[in-house]
């Protein structure tokens, strides 16, 4: 792991906002509202081919993690102020490496509600959906609200993570949705179900509410996706 590194940091000085969200190894499309993110990025040399059944567990949160022919591996994630880690594990499930560090900048806000996805196959093109209390919907198109929570990236060509964030979250109901939108090739889109890598696709949903505090609580969902266009209630609550 190249980046980031351990022990303390401070995000003016080693944001890398203006790059693109790269995942898989690159994404396509960065329709982000969300700004002050930093790249996961490093290499696994016996993961080349892109199947290599690692994951990436940032702040506990485990996704899969896909390389391009080489090994490479890069990500796009908004850290919130205290302390973070970042960890790759092996297929079995043991730490490969991880990484501890403290953001110092106290000017970045922390996610009260943070929604994150992930899925486990490389070519599948799904999305996450967020309604909130006052009526808004966050998703692909129209990543930014007005009342401050946001789509970070949308993630074309990779398993995710696609994440939504909020620091002061409207009071009320709010909706989780993930969609099979279609499937990502080397001739672009498509929605050949033929072609994708597993028969059924398994997304996992985190909610994470309060992070890095005391009163810090989570919650996972996992979601069969069996065909293109499927739109799929994963979760309702209320904040």
């Amino acid at each position: 792991m190249t980046t980031p590194v351990g022990g303390w940091n401070r995000a003016g000085l080693t944001d890398r906002s203006e790059e693109l969200a790269v995942n898989y190894p690159y994404a396509l499309v960065d329709r982000g509202a969300q700004r002050g993110r930093r790249m996961i990025q490093g290499d696994l040399e016996k993961a080349a081919g892109g199947r290599s059944g690692y994951k990436l567990a940032v702040n506990g949160n485990p996704t899969p993690l896909y390389t391009d022919e080489n090994g490479r591996y890069a990500r796009a994630y908004s850290f919130g102020s205290g302390s973070n880690s970042v960890e790759i594990r092996s297929p079995d499930g043991k730490p490969v490496k991880r990484v501890q560090f403290y953001e110092a900048d106290k000017t970045k806000p922390q996610p009260m509600i943070r929604i994150i996805a992930g899925w486990d196959d490389s070519q599948a093109e799904v999305d996450l959906h967020i309604v909130t209390p006052d009526g808004q919907h966050a998703f692909w198109a129209r990543p930014a609200m007005s009342n401050g929570g946001g789509l970070d990236a949308d993630t074309v060509d990779g398993p995710g993570p696609e994440n939504f964030t909020m620091t002061s979250p409207v009071r009320g109901l709010y909706q989780v949705w993930i969609n099979y939108w279609g499937n990502f090739g080397g001739d672009g889109y498509h929605f050949d179900e033929k072609t994708r890598q597993r028969p059924v696709i398994t997304s996992r949903i985190t909610l994470v509410f309060n992070e890095n505090t005391p009163r810090e609580r989570r919650e996972e969902f996992v979601v069969p996706l069996r065909s293109v266009g499927e739109l799929t209630l994963v979760k309702t609550f209320r904040y």
